[in-house]
């Protein structure tokens, strides 16, 4: 009777530990500047998979990362903030039935709210959002499931 009660609660705690680990998530935010430059740097490791589609979008054809955060969601209920000097993409997050996780996402300009969106994010769909014209540039949002 002991016996099939610990390996009943064995199999239990590998259940949870197999679900735990299928529900915990790494996430990259990222604030992006996209510029033309006449001798273009290379683009940043974080971007390499996103090249063709962010230069297809966009037409710039150099990409930093100003800003950056990378994050495990464990509950699926966490906060985070990327920031850079003057813009931070703050991003809450939710478990949600239809994709992987719900996100609002807030962007600021130092102080001021400059945009404010819910969005689904799973593996499939990485999130790529067009952010404010910045002098001869363009500001492009990115939350990515690793």
């Amino acid at each position: 009777m002991r016996r099939r009660l610990l390996s009943a609660s064995v199999a239990l705690l590998l259940t949870l530990s197999i679900a735990a680990a299928q529900a915990a998530g790494s996430v990259w935010s990222g604030l992006v500047m996209a510029t033309n430059a006449p001798e273009p740097t290379p683009i940043p490791a974080e971007l390499n998979r996103f090249e063709s589609t962010l230069k297809q979008l966009f037409g710039y054809n150099q990409y930093q990362v100003i800003g950056q955060s990378r994050n495990t969601l464990t509950k699926g209920e966490e906060d985070w903030r990327a920031t850079s000097k003057y813009f931070a993409l703050q991003v809450n997050s939710k478990p949600a039935a239809s994709a992987a996780y719900r996100l609002n996402l807030q962007l600021f300009q130092q102080d001021k709210l400059l945009l404010e969106t819910d969005a689904d994010l799973s593996k499939k769909k990485p999130l790529v959002i067009r952010g404010p014209q910045v002098g001869q540039g363009q500001l492009v949002l990115l939350v990515v499931m690793e």
